[in-house]
């Protein structure tokens, strides 16, 4: 074989090997960006105290390296609260806290609305009232349900009680505008439905599967 033919062939394989290596590279990259941002698919499937599905956390928070989940029940009666965090490597926290109050429906909703300054949209079902803001890509969403606490005297509040969810942001988040306030509505639900147990009021309630869309409110 003459020695031009060689270097040719040599020259061939050297380029050959580099292409490889340069596959190779990009699959272990690939391989640990994948890794690195499982994070959030790393959490339980049940989320918050297995109030929450993971798979809504995933709908509004960006994908990260890793991703930690926190729950917590604090006070009964009057005092009772339930909250829930879930953070992630990249700064974002997805957070929603559930309270106890001594509040009417239209006293909430004035709150959240009108007298806060912000447009709205609601919806309902069953008795269990929810809303989220409308500015912009800012997004938060609440629940109103009744709820009388087992250790509370029936008539002995000055408006009627209620569990009170709230759900928001902090940081970047996956989804924006209509589908975040959907998203952290649907939070904030999941959030509601576990806390009604755990308030222990006294009406036993069934609690739809999902709450109307907003654009299917009726």
């Amino acid at each position: 074989m003459s020695e031009e033919v060689l270097q040719k062939d040599g020259k061939s394989r050297i380029v050959r090997g580099f292409a490889i290596c340069l596959a190779v590279t990009g699959l272990v990259g690939g391989g640990f960006f994948l890794f690195f941002s499982k994070g959030l698919y790393l959490l339980p499937e049940k989320v918050c105290d297995h109030a929450v599905s993971r798979d809504l956390v995933i709908q509004v928070l960006p994908r990260a390296r890793s991703a930690e989940e926190w729950a917590d029940q604090d006070g009964v009666g009057r005092r009772f609260s339930f909250a829930c965090r879930v953070s992630t490597s990249g700064d974002s926290i997805l957070s929603g806290q559930v309270d106890l109050r001594d509040s009417s429906e239209s006293a909430w909703e004035d709150h959240y609305g009108s007298l806060a300054g912000h447009r709205i949209v609601t919806t309902s079902k069953d008795g269990v009232e929810a809303l989220a803001q409308m500015d912009g890509d800012i997004g938060s969403a609440s629940i109103y349900v009744p709820c009388a606490p087992a250790n509370v005297e029936e008539g002995s509040a000055s408006q009627a009680y209620a569990l009170v969810a709230e759900a928001g942001v902090t940081g970047k988040s996956r989804a924006t505008g209509a589908e975040l306030r959907q998203a952290l509505t649907d939070f904030a639900y999941q959030l509601t439905q576990r806390a009604y147990g755990l308030a222990e009021c006294k009406t036993p309630r069934a609690f739809p599967e999902q709450l109307p869309r907003y654009k299917d409110r009726r």
